[in-house]
């Protein structure tokens, strides 16, 4: 039985009886882990808990004393994060803050976040970020084919991010992972991406899918770069990449399938960040490219 097929140790109480509180932190949790292609089982090892632990907090089974930290969050008139702690309870002012933007729709949040990168200089050169051209989207979306393709007919550099990475490391990704963690290749992407903004003015960057999940590198790629999401279908994405003889990171799963739809269902809400997308499912790579030129250089402002 694989990880994700252990049931949780209670089955005998229905969705509708089990706490709302601790059914919503399953799902986040799920969702997190979704969003960054991890297996129950990986998780449970890096936390350091059983995967009977782990599948009950997301079936929403989870130790009930979190519930008392909900009731005593509740009394005293407080989120449960500020019970808790985080950066956002450090200061009046970030309070006031997080009361201002608590109830914002997601529009309004953007609108926000955009007009903070403008006003703390963390965006780039306005026609520099225009210029700068970068595909977000899991594997198998196109983004190397067709980001090579953009770069020539635009006559801009292209940049495979991870393998700048890799040159940066001096070691393979998968390596980066196992010897250093996630949380160091976070890092290094980081650096790698940073320093091909600082050197290039313009280009095409096919980024790795899991960027969007570490927001301090999605917020640089969103202030310094035009980006856009190639989208594809499951079936579509699955297909590719295994055309490319790689299933990473469900080479161990017997559910491949499952699991990459559960990662793109997680990752979905933060490639829709993208100044456009475009589906490349239901085309050939030259009707792909052809919607995505004519797209990029509607933006650019250049004749097709």
């Amino acid at each position: 039985m694989r990880s994700e097929d252990i049931p949780p140790t209670d089955l005998t109480e229905a969705p509708a009886q089990r706490p709302p509180f601790l059914v919503a932190l399953g799902e986040r949790v799920r969702n997190l882990r979704s969003r960054q292609g991890m297996t129950r089982r990986a998780v449970a090892v890096a936390a350091g808990v059983s995967e009977r632990h782990l599948a009950n907090l997301e079936y929403g089974s989870g130790n009930v004393s979190v519930l008392v930290l909900l009731q005593v969050a509740n009394a005293l008139r407080c989120s449960l994060a500020e019970l808790l702690g985080d950066l956002t309870t450090t200061s009046p002012e970030w309070l006031l803050i997080r009361e201002l933007l608590g109830q914002r729709s997601e529009a309004d949040l953007r609108r926000a976040r955009v007009q903070l990168v403008e006003l703390f200089g963390e965006g780039g050169n306005a026609q520099e970020q225009q210029n700068r051209i970068a595909l977000i989207g899991l594997r198998g979306a196109g983004k190397t084919a067709l980001g090579q393709r953009l770069a020539d007919d635009l006559g801009f550099p292209f940049i495979e991010l991870s393998r700048e990475i890799e040159q940066f490391v001096g070691c393979q990704i998968s390596e980066i992972h196992n010897l250093y963690g996630a949380n160091a290749y976070r890092r290094y992407e980081r650096r790698a991406l940073e320093e091909a903004i600082q050197i290039n003015p313009e280009f095409v960057i096919a980024t790795p899918g899991g960027l969007v999940s570490d927001s301090a590198n999605f917020n640089v790629l969103l202030s310094h770069c035009t980006t856009v999401w190639l989208q594809a279908d499951p079936n579509d994405h699955m297909a590719r990449v295994a055309a490319q003889g790689d299933l990473r990171p469900m080479a161990a799963s017997r559910e491949a399938m499952e699991d990459l739809k559960r990662i793109l269902e997680g990752r979905a809400p933060f490639y829709s960040k993208a100044d456009m997308a475009i589906q490349t499912s239901g085309r050939t790579e030259d009707q792909a490219f052809e919607a995505l030129r004519d797209a990029v250089r509607q933006h650019l402002h250049r004749p097709a």
